[in-house]
């Protein structure tokens, strides 16, 4: 096995283990065991777990991002395929919800790499976001956002498509409220106090 096979394995292992189990309750010990490759050569690739932890982030975060964009691609309602890809995620076997936010959740502001990539996926999710919402509508990127990080953290609670769905209504009522008039952006009026 070359190092490049050892590291797939490797990263294979840490995925499903620290998606399924979370990162602290996984040692190296673990990852070593399951990917079958010798510790010696573990720590020669990965010299610490935060540097496996920032490349499974950083390549779970290149999946993601590149499967949701493939979603949206050519899609007639971008913003409705979000939610539509979200749906499909939601009922994947073994959903636990966001890998980001679950190690940000354990890790906090831990390891400055490990809070780079989960802070740099979530900019490109909203860059994304704002790309559909189309030009000069910020306020309706992060109000996606929202809906999308909502959507999932009922998700991990609740797996299903049903999460997705109802998001994808309260998407689908910002984009008209947003654009429904067509001269000009309408912020939504909220009573907040109620």
């Amino acid at each position: 096995m070359d190092d490049e096979e050892a590291r797939t394995r490797l990263l294979d292992a840490a995925e499903a283990l620290f998606y399924a189990e979370g990162i602290q309750a996984v040692g190296m010990d673990r990852i070593r065991a399951e990917s079958g490759v010798p510790l010696k050569r573990l720590y020669r690739i990965f010299p610490a777990k935060e540097s496996l932890v920032t490349a499974y982030l950083d390549r779970r975060d290149r999946r993601w991002m590149a499967g949701l964009r493939d979603a949206v691609a050519g899609a007639a309602d971008p913003v409705a395929a979000v939610f539509d890809w979200l749906a499909e995620w939601f009922s994947e076997p073994g959903f636990r919800g966001c890998a980001f936010l679950n190690a940000y959740g354990e890790l906090g502001a831990g390891p400055a790499g490990i809070l780079d990539v989960v802070r740099r996926h979530k900019a490109e999710l909203r860059a994304l976001l704002a790309e559909l919402a189309g030009p000069d509508r910020d306020g309706l990127a992060d109000q996606l956002l929202i809906l999308v990080e909502g959507a999932t953290a009922v998700a991990a609670l609740t797996p299903g498509p049903a999460p997705a769905r109802h998001a994808a209504e309260a998407a689908a009522t910002l984009v008209r409220a947003r654009t429904g008039d067509g001269d000009r952006d309408r912020d939504l009026d909220l009573d907040l106090d109620r």
